[in-house]
C-alpha cells in the first residue's frame, strides 16, 4: 500500500478513535442517547472543537482538545482539606466546592460551608459552569437512625462550554480517587439539587 494512504488511513483511525473517546466523557450517561437530535448535535460539537485543526495549536491550553485528554491534578492544600473534612466531628450539612483552575490545570477549593442545607448550597452553584462538591449530609433513616454519608457530586449543566465540561469530566475520577469517596452523583441541572433528590440517590446505597 502506497505509505501516503497508509498515512491518511492511520490518521482517520485515529481521529475517530478520539471522537469516540470525547463523546463517551461529553456523554457520561446512557439517558443522553436517547434523543437522536441531541446525540447528532453533540456528535457534531466534539468532532468540530476536537478535530478542528487551528485547535490542534498546542496539547498544553486545557481549553482545547488534544490527542490526550486533560486530566488535571489537586491542589495539594485541597488534599489536606478534604482529608480534615473526612474527620470533621460536627453534625451539621456542611460542603467543600471546588473549582477547575484553567491555567494551572489544578483542582482548587472555591468556597467552604458550615451547616448548609441543599437549597442554599444549589443557590451558591453557577448555573453554566461546572463544579465539584463534596457534601456532608445528615441522613435521617426512615427507620430513625441517623448517618453522615459524604456525597460526591459533579454539577454539569446543561450549557457550559463543551471544551470546560471535558476537562472536568476527565478529572473527576482523579478527584473522586483522591477524597476517597464511593457516593458519587451527578446533575446535569441545578435545579434538581434538593433534599429529596440526594435522599433518593442515597436509598441506593441502603
Amino acid at each position: 500500500m502506497d505509505a501516503s494512504k497508509l498515512n491518511t488511513t492511520y490518521s482517520d483511525i485515529k481521529q475517530e478513535a478520539e471522537l469516540i473517546h470525547a463523546l463517551a466523557v461529553f456523554l457520561p450517561s446512557p439517558c443522553h442517547l436517547k434523543d437522536p437530535d441531541s446525540l447528532s448535535l453533540a456528535v457534531r460539537q466534539v468532532s468540530t472543537r476536537a478535530f478542528h485543526p487551528e485547535d490542534r495549536e498546542t496539547e498544553k491550553d486545557p481549553l482545547r482538545m488534544s490527542s490526550s485528554l486533560v486530566v488535571c491534578e489537586v491542589e495539594e492544600s485541597l488534599i489536606a482539606k478534604l482529608k480534615q473534612f473526612r474527620f470533621r466531628k460536627e453534625t451539621t450539612n456542611a460542603a467543600i466546592v471546588m473549582k477547575i483552575d484553567q491555567k494551572k490545570q489544578l483542582v482548587i477549593l472555591e468556597e467552604e460551608y458550615e451547616d448548609i442545607s441543599m437549597d442554599t448550597l444549589r443557590e451558591e452553584l453557577p448555573e453554566r459552569q461546572p463544579r465539584f462538591v463534596v457534601y456532608s449530609y445528615k441522613y435521617v433513616h426512615d427507620d430513625g437512625r441517623v448517618s453522615y454519608p459524604l456525597c460526591f457530586i459533579y454539577s454539569s449543566p446543561n450549557g457550559c462550554k463543551t471544551e470546560q465540561q471535558m476537562m472536568y469530566a476527565g478529572s473527576k475520577n482523579e478527584l473522586v480517587k483522591t477524597a476517597e469517596l464511593t457516593k458519587v452523583f451527578e446533575t446535569r441541572n441545578t435545579e434538581e439539587l434538593t433534599e429529596e433528590w440526594l435522599k433518593k440517590k442515597l436509598g441506593f446505597f441502603r
